[in-house]
């Protein structure tokens, strides 16, 4: 990297479901954060990190920020909140439209509090006439102070580059966190965890994923190193839901399974033998241990 490089932290914000994750994996040219049109996708904080010679910018891919219902919601609100103190930079995703929802508005008076310089990313511009961007600008740019206002199309690749020069722009001088060959924080495990509950939130019913969590059981990689073997539970709150994620003999969890198995071997460049469970936990979200056993550690509380 060359001399005076820069190197700083930018944390990815919005409601749920604006396109955070798919920004934050087309930014580093890597799939990391799981994607679905369903909200609650993204639960912890994931990190990311993208590297070139202007320097390198760690992501941070937050929870959507909204209404909490139970105690898994108000873990991902307290991760999302954290988060915007301990950054260099924000980006607020939103989708184009000239009417600013309670959603939104929420989200600027938090905003407001805090000294972090904020981008405004109006993503899916892909969608929208290129006029009604300007109509767009023109309703969010007195809601806030923002230091610069990027429409992108995270899905099509539009402006993105526009926008990465904006990130390099607001990050201090500095040496690199990670090395250059770093990609994310998350353990393998969590991330093959991550991708089974991807693949659930898209072949489901809409109420069933949420009361999903997924836990990596073993992984292992056998001595001969060409096939990794990966045993994985589904947890649902409700016996109802366990028939429908089995699936009429099987069927949907095998699919699943199937799909599971696919992008863990894109992930981790070896052959995959995948075994999935699905087990019970009733209301598992509204308990502290559990949330625990199952990854949402809340570290700072």
């Amino acid at each position: 990297m060359k001399e005076g490089a820069k190197s700083g932290f930018a944390a990815l914000v919005g409601r749920p479901n604006v396109g955070k994750s798919t920004l934050m994996n087309l930014l580093i040219g890597q799939k990391i954060a799981i994607t679905s049109s369903k909200p609650q996708t993204t639960r912890n904080r994931i990190q990311t990190v993208y590297t070139e010679e202007r320097g390198q910018v760690i992501f941070l891919d937050t929870p959507g920020i909204h209404k909490a219902k139970n105690k898994l919601g108000e873990y991902m609100v307290n991760v999302a909140e954290r988060t915007l103190n301990e950054v260099d930079l924000i980006l607020w995703l939103v989708e184009p439209g000239n009417f600013i929802g309670a959603g939104e508005k929420q989200i600027a008076e938090k905003l407001s509090k805090i000294s972090t310089p904020v981008v405004l990313v109006i993503n899916k511009v892909d969608t929208i006439k290129k006029e009604d961007i300007l109509k767009s600008i023109d309703a969010y740019k007195d809601i806030l102070k923002f230091a610069d206002i990027v429409p992108v199309s995270a899905l099509k690749k539009i402006n993105t580059d526009r926008l990465t020069d904006v990130i390099f722009s607001h990050m201090p001088e500095g040496p690199m966190y990670f090395d250059e060959d770093t990609v994310t924080d998350q353990p393998e495990r969590q991330i093959v965890a991550e991708l089974v509950r991807e693949k659930a939130l898209r072949l489901l019913d809409d109420e069933i994923p949420h009361g999903i969590a997924v836990v990596v059981e073993r992984m292992k990689e056998r001595p001969d190193g060409k096939i990794v073997d990966i045993e994985a539970t589904i947890v649902c709150e409700r016996e109802s839901h366990k028939g429908i994620i089995i699936g009429k003999k099987g069927a949907m969890l095998k699919e699943i399974g199937t799909k599971s198995r696919l992008s863990m071997e894109n992930l981790l460049d070896i052959k995959v033998n995948l075994k999935l469970w699905v087990k019970t936990r009733k209301d598992w979200r509204d308990s502290d241990t559990m949330l625990k056993n199952f990854g949402y550690r809340d570290h700072e509380q």
